[in-house]
C-alpha cells in the first residue's frame, strides 16, 4: 500500500475509495517521536517531516508479535504503520491510527540517541547537525526555509523574469572588498616550501580563481540580453566572524533589472519581501505560530508590518540627520559619511518608524564601485544611487542599487578602488555596446529565514552551516 504523507490526514486531506479500500486503511512511514506503553496497549507519535505535529499511532496486543515490536520500538527508530483511521479522543489532536500492522526499518538505542524527550539547546544541536532536522524547531525552520524557496521562483516566473546560473567559480571581485577564497590545483605544501610567487601560469584556470561572492557581475551580462532576469544560488564569503549574522557559505537571491532606475528597483524589492511573508503565513501557518511561541514573540508582528505597512523611504542624509537629533547613545558615532550600523538601522525601523524603512543616496566612499554616482551632489558629499531595506527586528535585509551605466565614469570608479579594468574588460562592454539604465538588488537568503523564523543564529537556519574553523557534515 502507498504510504500518505501525515500532514494529509491531520489536515483531513485523505480520500478513501470505499470500493477499493474497504477497511479505510492507509499507510504512514516516519520515525517515532515518542513511545508510551499502558497495562494493555501503546501509543506512538510518529513523525514523517511534512507537518510539526505527528501522528498518534494505536498499536494493541492483537497485533502479530505485540510484545516483541514494543520492545524493539523506541526514539528514533523508523517505522511503517498500516490501519484505521479513527476520530482521537485525546487532546490537542482530531484523529489518529489503530494500527494493523508495524514493520521496523532501522532502530535506535534508547541509551545513545541523542535526541530525547527533553527541550535540547539550541547549540547542542549544533553539533549533531545531521539529526537536529528530525526535531520540532528544526523540521519548521526547514518547512519554512523550503517554502521561502519555492516563493522566490514563483515570485519572478510569474513576472516574466529569467532565472539564470551564474558561475560559482570566478576571477572577478564583485565586491572590492577582497574577502574570498581561493580555488586552486597547485600542491600547497610545495608552494609553501619554495617561498617564491605564486605561477599561476600553471594553475588549472591559469590566472588567480576564487569561489563567487555573488552573481551580479553576470547577471547583469544577461539582463541586457533578456530584460529582467533573477539569479539563487549559493555564494562564498571568507569574512573571519563569528557573529549571528554571518556565514561563510550562503545562497543569495540577485535580480537585474534593464531599463530600471532605483525607484523602480524599491518597488520591486518591497513587493517582493510582501510576496514571500504573505506566501509563508499561508503555506506554513502551524510552523510560524511555532516560532511565535517558542522562539520571538514578535514573529508575527514583525510579519505583519512588512505585509500591511508602506515602506517608509528616505535618503541617507536624513537618516543620519534623524540619528544625530535622537536622545539615543549609540555605540558606533554617527556622521555622515560613516556607515549605517546594526544599532542604527533598527532604531530607524524599530523605534522611529517603526516599519521598514527605505534608505536611499549613499556617500559615494563606503559602496561599491559599480553603484550610479548622482549627477547633482556636492563633491564633498558625493553619494551614489544605492538602497538598503532596514525592517524591524533584523536591520538592514536587502541591499540593492542603479548600476553605472555610464562607461567613462564607471572606468574611473574601478580604477579608484584599486582594481584594473582590463580584469573588467567584459563588463565594460556591456556599457560599450548598448548600455541601459538598469537596477538590481541582493538578498541573503538565510538572512530572509532568519528574519521570518526569528531565530537567534544565522547557523540555524541552513542545514549544514560553514564558518571559521567548522566545515562538519
Amino acid at each position: 500500500m502507498a504510504s500518505t504523507r501525515i500532514i494529509d490526514l491531520l489536515r483531513g486531506d485523505l480520500t478513501i475509495d470505499p470500493d477499493q479500500n474497504p477497511d479505510h486503511l492507509c499507510t504512514v512511514r516516519g520515525w517515532v517521536r515518542t513511545k508510551r506503553e499502558g497495562k494493555e496497549i501503546a501509543f506512538l507519535e510518529v513523525n514523517d517531516g511534512s507537518s510539526l505535529q505527528g501522528l498518534q499511532i494505536v498499536l494493541s496486543p492483537t497485533l502479530d508479535d505485540y510484545e516483541a515490536l514494543i520492545k524493539q520500538i523506541n526514539t528514533g527508530v523508523s517505522i511503517a504503520a498500516t490501519g484505521k483511521l479513527v476520530a482521537s479522543t485525546g487532546k490537542g489532536q482530531k484523529v489518529e491510527m489503530q494500527a494493523r500492522e508495524i514493520t521496523v526499518f532501522g532502530t535506535a538505542d534508547p541509551e545513545t540517541y541523542p535526541l530525547q524527550k527533553k527541550r535540547h539547546s539550541i547549540e547542542f544541536l549544533r553539533t549533531i547537525a545531521h539529526l537536529r532536522p528530525r526535531t520540532n524547531m528544526f523540521g519548521a525552520v526547514f518547512r519554512v526555509r523550503n517554502a521561502c524557496a519555492f516563493a522566490v521562483h514563483q515570485f519572478f516566473q510569474e513576472r516574466g523574469f529569467l532565472w539564470v546560473h551564474t558561475p560559482i567559480i570566478t576571477a572577478s571581485d564583485c565586491e572590492g572588498a577582497g574577502e574570498m577564497f581561493g580555488v586552486t590545483t597547485l600542491d600547497l605544501q610545495k608552494l609553501g616550501l619554495a617561498g617564491k610567487p605564486v605561477d599561476y601560469s600553471q594553475d588549472f584556470f591559469g590566472k588567480p580563481a576564487f569561489l563567487t561572492v555573488s552573481g551580479q557581475l553576470e547577471a547583469e551580462i544577461m539582463a541586457t540580453a533578456f530584460s529582467n532576469v533573477y539569479t539563487f544560488g549559493p555564494t562564498f564569503r571568507a569574512e573571519n566572524s563569528n557573529t549571528s549574522r554571518h556565514l561563510a557559505e550562503f545562497w543569495m537571491i540577485e535580480p537585474e533589472v534593464a531599463f530600471c532606475d532605483l525607484e523602480g528597483d524599491a518597488d520591486l524589492a518591497e513587493d517582493f519581501l510582501k510576496y514571500i511573508f504573505n506566501y509563508v503565513l499561508k503555506t506554513c501557518p502551524e510552523d510560524m505560530e511555532f516560532f511565535q511561541e517558542r522562539v520571538n514573540d514578535q514573529v508575527m508582528v514583525n510579519a505583519r508590518k512588512i505585509i500591511d505597512e508602506q515602506f517608509e523611504r528616505i535618503s541617507y542624509t536624513e537618516a543620519i540627520a534623524i540619528l544625530e537629533k535622537c536622545d539615543k547613545k549609540f555605540e558606533f558615532p554617527v556622521s555622515w559619511g560613516l556607515d549605517l550600523q546594526s544599532e542604527h538601522e533598527r532604531f530607524l525601523a524599530e523605534e522611529y518608524f517603526r516599519k521598514p524603512v527605505i534608505v536611499m543616496d549613499y556617500p559615494l566612499g563606503i559602496k561599491a564601485f559599480y553603484m550610479r554616482v548622482n549627477d547633482d551632489t556636492a563633491s564633498d558629499r558625493q553619494t551614489v544611487r544605492a538602497m538598503d531595506i532596514l525592517a524591524p527586528g533584523v536591520g538592514e535585509i536587502i541591499g540593492g542599487s542603479q548600476r553605472e551605466e555610464r562607461l567613462d565614469l564607471l572606468e574611473a570608479r574601478i580604477r579608484s578602488v584599486g582594481l584594473n579594468p582590463e580584469d573588467y574588460w567584459w563588463y565594460l562592454d556591456l556599457r560599450r555596446y548598448g548600455t541601459v539604465p538598469h537596477a538590481g538588488f541582493g538578498l541573503g537568503f538565510e538572512r530572509l529565514v532568519q528574519f521570518i523564523t526569528g531565530m537567534g543564529n544565522i547557523r540555524d537556519v541552513i542545514p549544514f552551516p560553514r564558518f571559521p574553523q567548522s566545515a562538519e557534515f
